[in-house]
């Protein structure tokens, strides 16, 4: 979901309506006396109005169209845009005051991406970033995205970098309310990885991966790509946006297992965890690190569905790691050859570049 380039215009004038009312009893050769019998007010409200301090009612409005004969549609009108202009002062106020909070936002891939308009002033792209955020203030993105019923805020990825991951998020979050799936289904995502595991093989990426997402759709799951922003350093997340599960992929690696195993884990953890909850995965999880039970759980379920664990220990043990006896496993497996090297790299079994031309690239869209 794109945003609009085109900023909102904003009047940076207002005329207050009880100037207004003072012309119209200047026209009328009228007091502000005169106008309080007439309306049977006290001198000082009509005072109050006429010097801005007090705003004209709904009730007053009507009794200034009896009395003025001029619509109390006018007043009511007038007195709001009065307002709003006053609540737009400030609020341009605060944005400048705050429009250094946009430091330590990825402003440049939001607006490279066309996710972000660039203001003419920080304050300004302060504002269409609150937009994009989907929040008013500073103070509402801390509650929003740092306060304590914030799904991400133990997360040291998050933690490292919360503005930057935020904004990967929500760009996910945007894209995900578009979706309409029917509710999520367990037993039949179980059944459609199962049907993707063989597409792992196919080309051209894109392609498949427009399969791979309406099968997904079908079982009641969202799958969106999101490019890595500046800062974020992430693989993917597995959310739960109200009752719509999505899997959120970066692409950080661009290369087919490393796509696939973050598929498969994220998958996982919307199978394996024992309540609905949001996770986030760093690209490269910090060793020093313990990994928690939900972590591992949603490896191995990738793992083992990938390769199954009797067939891969059989492989092993025959200690054959040469590119025609991997392709060769690979096929009986129904799996891109590349996961298998990408397993034996897990498991020490072989050097990073060993094996490396197996292993397929893969690209956005925009990337070509």
């Amino acid at each position: 979901m794109a945003a609009d380039p085109r900023p909102a215009w904003a009047p940076d004038w207002a005329v207050p309506p009880g100037e207004i009312l003072l012309e119209a009893l200047q026209d009328r050769g009228m007091t502000q006396s005169e106008l309080a019998r007439r309306m049977a007010r006290p001198l000082k409200t009509i005072n109050e109005i006429i010097n801005g301090k007090a705003a004209i009612t709904s009730e007053t409005a009507i009794q200034l169209e009896r009395t003025l004969g001029i619509s109390a549609r006018f007043w009511t009108g007038a007195e709001a845009s009065y307002r709003d202009s006053l609540a737009q002062h400030e609020a341009r106020r605060d944005l400048e005051a705050n429009a250094t909070w946009i430091d330590g936002f990825p402003i440049a891939d939001l607006v490279r991406h066309d996710q972000l308009h660039r203001g003419s002033s920080k304050a300004e792209t302060l504002a269409n970033l609150l937009s994009y955020l989907g929040v008013s203030s500073p103070v509402a993105f801390d509650r929003q995205w740092l306060g304590s019923a914030a799904s991400f805020r133990s997360s040291p990825t998050f933690l490292a970098s919360p503005k930057a991951v935020a904004a990967w998020l929500r760009w996910g979050e945007r894209e995900a309310a578009e979706a309409d799936p029917p509710a999520f289904d367990a037993r039949r995502f179980r059944e459609v990885l199962r049907e993707i595991r063989p597409l792992t093989r196919r080309e051209p990426f894109l392609q498949i991966f427009n399969r791979v997402r309406a099968m997904c759709a079908n079982a009641g799951v969202v799958i969106v790509l999101v490019p890595e922003l500046t800062g974020t350093h992430l693989s993917g997340a597995a959310r739960w946006l109200g009752n719509k599960a999505v899997i959120q992929l970066s692409l950080r690696h661009k290369s087919d297992d490393q796509f696939w195993f973050t598929f498969f884990h994220e998958a996982g953890h919307l199978l394996s965890a024992s309540r609905r909850q949001d996770f986030l995965d760093a690209a490269e999880p910090d060793p020093s690190q313990t990994r928690s039970a939900d972590e591992e759980a949603a490896d191995r379920f990738a793992r083992d569905l990938l390769l199954p664990p009797e067939d891969y220990e059989a492989f092993v043990q025959a200690s054959d790691f040469s590119a025609t006896a991997v392709r060769s496993f690979a096929q009986r497996q129904a799996v891109a050859p590349g996961i298998v090297v990408g397993r034996l790299e897990r498991d020490g079994l072989i050097t990073p570049r060993q094996l490396r031309h197996l292993k397929k690239p893969i690209h956005f869209p925009s990337d070509r």
